[in-house]
């Protein structure tokens, strides 16, 4: 089962240091845009992810082919994309030892998080990490 305990998502957010971003997006009106800028301000180091614009800059940060390539300790995987396809996405998260894979608003694969969960990944489902931080009253990452 996902996380759905308020407690549990902020014990997550608060131990977590690394985040990469499946799906980022080098555009400002789409929303992986804002969310890691946001992350980034609250302190987290943000790891985009997105094999169209890999090699490219986002807020300072190289954007990386896909999690395999990242080759440090990842603590969320916040993944921005389409239902069907964000099973790619936790299964890259699977394999790269990601401690939790978050499936943003909207995104809803039950067979995904089931295999997630069996790796020993806890999940986080149709929600937003920068509405929950605030929300939740998670401390700022210490630089």
């Amino acid at each position: 089962m996902p996380l759905t305990s308020l407690d549990d998502i902020r014990d997550l957010l608060t131990d977590a240091r690394t985040i990469a971003i499946v799906g980022a997006s080098d555009r400002p009106d789409r929303p992986s845009y804002g969310v890691m800028a946001m992350l980034q301000r609250h302190g987290y180091r943000v790891i985009p992810v997105n094999p169209q614009i890999a090699g490219q800059h986002v807020h300072g940060e190289v954007v990386l082919r896909d999690l395999a390539q990242i080759g440090e300790p990842i603590d969320i995987v916040d993944i921005f994309r389409r239902p069907m396809a964000a099973g790619e996405a936790v299964d890259g998260a699977i394999a790269a030892g990601a401690k939790a894979a978050w499936l943003q608003l909207g995104v809803i694969n039950h067979e995904a998080a089931a295999r997630a969960e069996a790796a020993g990944l806890k999940v986080v489902m149709d929600r937003c990490p920068a509405i929950d931080i605030p929300r939740l009253g998670v401390p700022r990452i210490a630089g």
